[in-house]
Parts: C-alpha cells; sequence; structure tokens
C-alpha cells in the first residue's frame, strides 16, 4: 500500500511540474520569444523574461539544467546609465550543457554541442562542438559523432527505458565499475511520444530519424 501510494504521489507531482512547465512555455511566447518544436527547456532554466522577445530557440533544442540566456548586460549601467541589448539566437538542433552561460548578441549554428558550463560570448559557427570560457571550438560534429561511433562499438550498449528497474540499476552499476556505457533508444523514445522528458511539441509532420548502431 505503502509504494502504491508513493507511485500515485509522484506521478501526480510528475503531472504538476509538466503543467507548470508548458504554461511557462505559453507565458514566454505570449512575450514575444520564439521556442520551436520538440525542445527541452527546463524550469531550472534562466531565461531574461524582461528581452525575452530578443531570444529565439529553434527545433530539437535542448538544454541541461541551470543555463542561462541572457539578452541584456546592465553591468556598467551605474557609471554610464546605459544597458547593452543584443539578440540572442539558437538555431534548429544546438544543444546547451548543464550550467552554461549564453550572453547578449550572439547566434549558436544549427547542430551545435555546447560543453556544460561554458559561456558563450561570442557566436558560434554551425556543426561543431564548443566548450569553455569563452567558448570555443573544439571539434567538428562530424568528429565528435565518429569518436563515439567507435565506442559504441566497443562498449557496453543498454536500452533505454524510463523507469530503471533494480535489475538494470544493478547492472548498469557493474558495467559502469569499469568504464563508460552507453544507452541507446531514449531519443527514438521521446519522437515516439515514450520518453520521460516533457518537451515543447513535435512538429506537425513526423520525424524520421536513421540510428546506426553496432550489432
Amino acid at each position: 500500500m505503502a509504494g502504491l501510494l508513493k507511485a500515485l504521489v509522484s506521478s501526480a507531482k510528475d503531472r504538476l511540474g509538466r503543467r507548470r512547465l508548458a504554461r511557462r512555455w505559453e507565458r514566454l511566447r505570449a512575450r514575444g520569444m520564439h521556442i520551436g518544436d520538440n525542445v527541452w527547456l527546463p524550469a531550472s532554466t534562466w531565461i531574461d523574461t524582461s528581452y525575452c522577445f530578443l531570444i529565439s530557440i529553434g527545433d530539437n533544442c535542448g538544454f541541461g539544467e541551470e543555463c542561462h540566456i541572457l539578452a541584456h548586460d546592465a553591468q556598467m549601467d551605474e557609471f554610464l546609465d546605459a544597458a547593452r541589448l543584443g539578440r540572442v539566437i539558437m538555431h534548429d538542433s544546438c544543444h546547451i550543457g548543464a550550467r552554461s552561460i549564453i550572453l547578449p548578441g550572439v547566434e549558436i549554428g544549427p547542430r551545435t554541442v555546447i560543453g556544460a558550463g561554458s559561456v558563450v560570448s561570442k557566436s558560434l559557427p554551425a556543426e561543431t562542438v564548443c566548450a569553455g570560457n569563452p567558448a570555443r571550438v573544439i571539434c567538428s560534429l562530424q568528429e565528435y559523432l565518429e569518436k563515439h561511433r567507435a565506442r559504441l562499438a566497443s562498449s557496453r550498449v543498454f536500452p533505454y527505458s524510463i523507469a530503471v528497474s533494480e535489475e538494470q540499476r544493478e547492472a548498469l552499476l557493474q558495467a559502469t565499475a569499469s568504464g563508460t556505457v552507453y544507452i541507446t533508444g531514449g531519443h527514438s523514445a521521446e519522437l515516439r511520444g515514450e520518453g520521460g522528458t516533457p518537451r515543447t511539441a513535435l512538429p506537425a509532420t513526423p520525424v524520421e530519424i536513421s540510428v546506426s548502431l553496432p550489432t
């Protein structure tokens, strides 16, 4: 009985959190901010609400926890009685690591990955992996993907599951004792509406994906 009650409370909290998140997205859009389809924009993302109409997030973007997106800089206000404003444009399929800071006046090209804890003070090119303070190009997206494809071929691979069972937890603990492993199928599950991450609505036309996994 206690387990069932705990599960019911957890489910209710999850539904409430999702509704609050959806209302937040609606309020930001009402203020003029562009938020595309299939975007993971968690509640912990700090957004410059006063100037959110200067911020644009493309389709299929994702943010780690506790990122900051700023469209204005008022640090000089006491001395100049002026603040700097700038647009922030994130094109489709940008993925921003946890606790990254995106400053005013930058444009992030499509299919760009930004490492956790980065400070984006200048525009970044498309199809790159960037990190640091200030964020700079580390490698191309293709190089990054090829590296992980090679690791996938020689690493332990586990199927994605929304709820990790005790058995799966033990298997993961044992497998990661000797290095990293990979979970596959999570993105596919989200596109089918089976994932556990709340995102903005998917586009009306279904997205086709093709994933090549080691056999």
